[in-house]
């Protein structure tokens, strides 16, 4: 948000000064308005080239902890298979949001406030009365249970199938997001986005006859749609009912979700450990590095997608998991894990263009007419006698709009 207010701060100046200059109506102001329209083209350009940069360097950040996250999750099953302990062990790691929010604003804010008072600030998020009994319960105890649904279902599917159409089906919860808020929150009807649906649930089918419909195959398919319905509710749901938050709001809103885990869901780990379900024979012997490994990337793409946009577009984030894909079909191509057939490689095509379709903007169809415009524009030649008439005609408009301000 910081970063968006210091961009927008020397724009305004710059408007303000150029038209000022105007007003006076002078050869010297024209030409000083010049400058000041060229510094400000070279100040945004500026800024749009750092952002593409950290766009960039956060695509790779995001691409690389939402892959090595699948991968090392995958890895661990090989060792210790349990989805839940690891849900758990994950989703406690949330617990850290608010810390590293709050080091992050003492580093970066004049106005440095205590732990506490920071707490209190961000505790208005939740209402006036700040975070009560009846709110956790309504307001955060639904949504850390979606979470842990989510991750729980994904790391599940990771045991039937392979990482590649676990990663490509999960990008399906942004056609997903689309329905739900239509419906929900009635947002604006988007044709494209609709074909983008559409895409999404054919991807889904031929997926699923690529393995030839085999119990293995369907039931990971199912868990991982779930897990993609489930994130995308989670999403549109807290929407509905909590707003849009800002960056303090959510570190503080998903520390609690962490928290409840440990408080509240630590016997169900217990539970399966002792009914063999989850079972380890000493906690020497647990895969501690690739445990703690999980969680730490997922913390990692859980702020870089939470935070990223205070540094770069939105958009070059959510590039970042469809890239995952690709990099997980590499990964499991070079262990063995996955046969490319045509109709896998169709189905994983459609969903990830279905995917890159709904990051399309909301006018897009309008941007593209004026691209189209100016393009036009650019390749009719100029004659120089309209040229010389045009500039005539526009120094006759300067006269009399200048004669018309002295009047007033």
């Amino acid at each position: 948000m910081a970063v968006q207010s210091w961009e927008d701060r020397p724009r305004e100046n710059i408007v303000g000064t150029a038209d000022g200059q105007a007003m006076v109506g002078g050869a010297g102001a024209e030409s000083g308005a010049g400058r000041q329209s060229l510094n400000c083209c070279v100040r945004v350009t500026a800024v749009q080239v750092r952002k593409a940069i950290w766009g960039v360097a956060m695509v790779m950040c995001v691409c690389s902890s939402w892959a090595g996250s699948t991968q090392l999750a995958k890895l661990t099953f090989k060792q210790y298979d349990a989805p839940f302990t690891l849900t758990w062990f994950a989703t406690t790691w949330n617990c850290l949001f608010f810390p590293l929010y709050y080091i992050g604003h003492l580093c970066k804010s004049p106005e440095r406030q205590t732990p506490k008072q920071r707490f209190r600030e961000c505790c208005r998020f939740f209402g006036d009365d700040g975070l009560t009994t009846k709110v956790f319960f309504t307001k955060v105890a639904p949504f850390g249970l979606l979470w842990i649904m989510t991750n729980y279902l994904y790391l599940q599917a990771l045991r039937k199938i392979n990482s590649t159409d676990v990663s490509a089906l999960f990008c399906c919860n942004k056609a997903f997001v689309f329905l739900l808020s239509w419906i929900v929150l009635r947002d604006r009807f988007m044709g494209v986005r609709i074909v983008a649906a559409i895409l999404a649930i054919a991807g889904i089918v031929m997926l699923t006859y690529a393995d030839g419909f085999h119990s293995h195959s369907v039931i990971g398919i199912t868990l991982v749609v779930a897990s993609a319905s489930a994130s995308a509710l989670y999403k549109v749901l807290f929407k509905l009912v909590l707003g849009s938050a800002k960056f303090g709001e959510a570190a503080l809103f998903l520390t609690i979700v962490g928290g409840a885990n440990l408080v509240f869901m630590s016997f169900v780990p217990v539970i399966l450990y002792f009914t063999h379900v989850e079972y380890f024979t000493s906690i020497a012997d647990l895969p501690w590095a690739y445990l703690c490994g999980v969680a730490g990337l997922l913390l990692a793409f859980n702020i870089l997608v939470n935070f990223g946009i205070a540094i770069t577009y939105p958009t070059l984030i959510s590039l970042g998991i469809v890239l995952s894909v690709p990099v997980n079909a590499m990964v499991d191509l070079y262990t063995c894990d996955i046969h490319f057939n045509t109709v896998r490689l169709i189905a994983v095509f459609i969903i990830c263009l279905g995917f890159l379709m709904l990051l399309l903007p909301e006018d897009w169809d309008q941007c593209l007419i004026e691209l189209s415009t100016k393009l036009r524009k650019r390749e009719q030649p100029v004659e120089p006698a309209e040229t010389a008439n045009s500039s005539g005609l526009n120094w006759t408009r300067r006269a009399r709009t200048s004669m018309s301000t002295f009047s007033h």
